[in-house]
């Protein structure tokens, strides 16, 4: 990985194609409540970044891949640091909901 693929905006259409062609993969919205009620990609798990740290009650296999999002990708950054640090070996910040081309899930 060079400097410029850290300067590059993440795909969250990569990142989701990515999950739905990983075994055993989970998807979280590390959004709020309501903002996982409003809408979001099908298959995903709301897990909100106040609540992180339940994240070993949810997902007891620490090699479990990961892709996590949030709306624009900054608090999925975070999630993705506090999930490292519990543990998880397989996490990947896939970026925001606001760049999602996909089908929205009410």
């Amino acid at each position: 990985m060079g400097i410029f693929d850290l300067l590059r905006p993440r795909d969250i259409n990569e990142g989701v194609k990515a999950f739905q062609e990983t075994a055993g993969a989970r998807l979280l919205d590390v959004r709020e409540p309501k903002e996982f009620a409003s809408g979001h990609i099908p298959g995903s798990v709301n897990l909100p970044l106040s609540q992180i740290a339940a994240a070993s009650e949810l997902i007891p296999d620490r090699e479990t891949p990961l892709f996590v999002y949030c709306l624009s990708g900054g608090r999925s950054s975070s999630a993705v640091g506090a999930l490292e640090r519990m543990g998880f070996t397989q996490v990947r910040n896939i970026g925001g909901i606001r760049a999602w081309r996909g089908e929205i899930e009410r």
